[in-house]
C-alpha cells in the first residue's frame, strides 16, 4: 500500500514532536508500506518570517514573499529525513523544485496544475521513505510559489491523486473534524465521518481543520481523507462521498474572522454595472464571497460585499483606480466583522433551520449585517467582537453539544 502522510507545523514544532512523527512514520514503513510525508513548517516559524518581512518592508512583492516563506518548509522536511536516518530508516527531502510541482502564477495564492511523479516513484522504488515540502510550488518562470495559509493539505492530497495512493492522512493537533471549534465552544463534538460537500463548506467558511482546496480535489479524485492527531492514536473524522450515519440536520458551526466588507455606494441601477464590478475583481484574482445589492432607487444601487482581510488594499486600490468607469459616488471599507457559518446536509429538506439560527443569535444580542444562504449552508455576518458569543449560542440551539 501506499500512505500519504500530511503533518501540520505543530505537529514538527521541536525536535521532540519531529521524532513523534517519525516514528509514527516508521511504523507505516516497517508494515511494508511505501510512505509520502508532506510537511508544513515547523511551529510558528511561517509566521516569524512574516513579521521579518514586515520589518523590512511592510508591502513587500508577493514574489519575494513566496520565495521567503517557501524556506520554512524546506527546514522541516529536512530535518524530518535526518531524523528517519538517525532511527535506521532511509529517507529523502524534496522540494517543489526537485519533484516537481507545477503551479499557476499567482504568488501567495497558486494552483497546482500538475506533479511530475517520477522521482518521487524511484525513490519510493529503492524503500525510501519520501518527505516533501507543502504549501509550495512552481511556475512556467521557475519561481517558487505558495498555495496560500493551509496549502499543505492541498499538497497531500494532490499527491495522493497524482500517486493514486490507497490512503490520505490529515494529521493535525486537534484530533478529528468537530460540530465547532472545540478552542471556543467547549462541548463541542468529534465527528465520525463528514461529506465532502460538508467539510468543503466548513473548510472555506473558517474550519481551519482543512484547506478548502484540498477538500476540492479530494471530492473531484476521489480521495479518501483521515483527519487526525499526530499526538494520539485515537480514530479521526473519515471526509468521503457519503456518510452511512443518518444526515445530521447541522454537522458544524465555524466562524472566519479574516473578512473585510466594501460597500459601493451610489452605483447606476442599469445592467452590466455588477458584472464590471466584479469583473474587474476577478482580473485582480480577487475573491468574493457575501454580496448585497440594495433595491434602486433614484437611479442608484448600492452593492456591499466581503473579501478576505488581506486582499482588501487591493481590492480597494482597484476599484478607486476605476471610479470614473464604475461611476459610484463613494467606496467604505469596514474591518472588525466575521463571518458565522452554520452547514449540514440535513439543511436541504428541513425548513426553519435559518430562523433557528437567527433567533439564537437575537437571544444572545448579536446584531446580523448580511445573510448568505446555499442549499447546505447559512452564514451570515457580524461584528467580530461577537463571534465567539455567537458560536456557542448555534451550537447550544441545534443541540450540537450532546449528538455524535
Amino acid at each position: 500500500m501506499l500512505i500519504v502522510k500530511k503533518f501540520g507545523g505543530s505537529s514538527v514544532a521541536d525536535k521532540d514532536r519531529i521524532f513523534n512523527v517519525a516514528n509514527r512514520c516508521v511504523e507505516e514503513y516497517r508494515r511494508g508500506n511505501d510512505v509520502v510525508v508532506v510537511l508544513s513548517a515547523m511551529g510558528d516559524s511561517t509566521d516569524h518570517l512574516l513579521e521579518l518581512a514586515q520589518s523590512v518592508n511592510p508591502d513587500a512583492p508577493k514574489r519575494e514573499m513566496d520565495m521567503l516563506l517557501t524556506t520554512g518548509e524546506q527546514v522541516s522536511v529536512s530535518l524530518m529525513a535526518m531524523a528517519l536516518d538517525a532511527l535506521g530508516v532511509p529517507a529523502i527531502s524534496l522540494n517543489a523544485f526537485q519533484v516537481a510541482m507545477h503551479t499557476t502564477s499567482t504568488y501567495s495564492n497558486a494552483r497546482l496544475k500538475r506533479i511530475d511523479t517520477e522521482r518521487i516513484q524511484n525513490e519510493l522504488e529503492s524503500r525510501k521513505i519520501v518527505i516533501i515540502t507543502g504549501f509550495q510550488g512552481i511556475n512556467k518562470f521557475d519561481d517558487y510559489t505558495t498555495l496560500g495559509r493551509g496549502g499543505s493539505d492541498t499538497t497531500a492530497v494532490a499527491l495522493a491523486a497524482a500517486l493514486q495512493a490507497d490512503a490520505c492522512e490529515i494529521y493535525t493537533d486537534v484530533d478529528g473534524v468537530y460540530t465547532a471549534d472545540p478552542r471556543v465552544v467547549k462541548d463541542a463534538k468529534k465527528l465520525s465521518e463528514i461529506t465532502y460537500d460538508e467539510m468543503l463548506e466548513l473548510a472555506t467558511l473558517g474550519a481551519k481543520v482543512l484547506h478548502n482546496r484540498s477538500v476540492e480535489l479530494a471530492k473531484k479524485y476521489g480521495v479518501q481523507l483521515v483527519v487526525r492527531s499526530s499526538l494520539n492514536k485515537e480514530e479521526g473524522t473519515i471526509v468521503k462521498e457519503d456518510t452511512t450515519v443518518e444526515k445530521m440536520l447541522i454537522s458544524g458551526v465555524a466562524a472566519d474572522k479574516n473578512a473585510t466588507r466594501i460597500s459601493l455606494i451610489g452605483l447606476k441601477d442599469e445592467p452590466g454595472v455588477a458584472f464590471k464590478v466584479f469583473n474587474l475583481l476577478a482580473k485582480h484574482h480577487i475573491n468574493v464571497d457575501l454580496i448585497l445589492q440594495s433595491i434602486g432607487r433614484d437611479g442608484t444601487k448600492d452593492i456591499t460585499f466581503t473579501v478576505e482581510s488581506n486582499m482588501a488594499k487591493e481590492a480597494m486600490d482597484a476599484l478607486k483606480n476605476q471610479q470614473s468607469m464604475l461611476k459610484f459616488n463613494e467606496i467604505s471599507c469596514k474591518e472588525n466583522v466575521a463571518k458565522v457559518s452554520i452547514v449540514g446536509a440535513g439543511m436541504a429538506t428541513n425548513p426553519g433551520v435559518a430562523a433557528k439560527m437567527f433567533e439564537a443569535l437575537y437571544n444572545c444580542g448579536v446584531n446580523i449585517k448580511m445573510i448568505s444562504t446555499s442549499e447546505i449552508r447559512v452564514t451570515v455576518l457580524i461584528n467580530e467582537k461577537d463571534v465567539d458569543l455567537a458560536m456557542q449560542a448555534i451550537h447550544d440551539a441545534f443541540g450540537l453539544g450532546t449528538t455524535k
